[in-house]
């Protein structure tokens, strides 16, 4: 089976496929399930890759009981995501 990213190319022996019953789709989003928890690429990429939703990618990471991938970044935009909707909130209240 051969399954196409893009440019790239990758081809897994029939006999595996067959043993593993993988289909297309199964074979690219597990490599992108792989890639994501080796945070490799990040969760919109790993949507990317696997052909799904960022939403639906979340969704299966929740159903394997993976962590979502964060960094102090990530961390420090969502506190002032917070302190922007508390304050919309707050001017909204008056």
């Amino acid at each position: 089976m051969s399954v196409t990213f893009g440019r790239m190319q990758l081809t897994v022996p029939d006999e595996l496929v067959q043993t593993m019953k993988l289909t297309p789709d199964q074979l690219r989003f597990d490599l992108a399930l792989g890639l994501y928890v080796d945070q490799q690429v990040t969760l919109g990429r790993g949507a990317e890759i696997a052909g799904i939703s960022k939403s639906a990618f979340l969704d299966e990471l929740g159903k394997r009981k993976l962590p979502i991938n964060s960094d102090a970044e990530d961390f420090q935009a969502d506190l002032e995501t917070i302190a922007a909707l508390q304050t919309k909130r707050e001017k909204q209240n008056l």
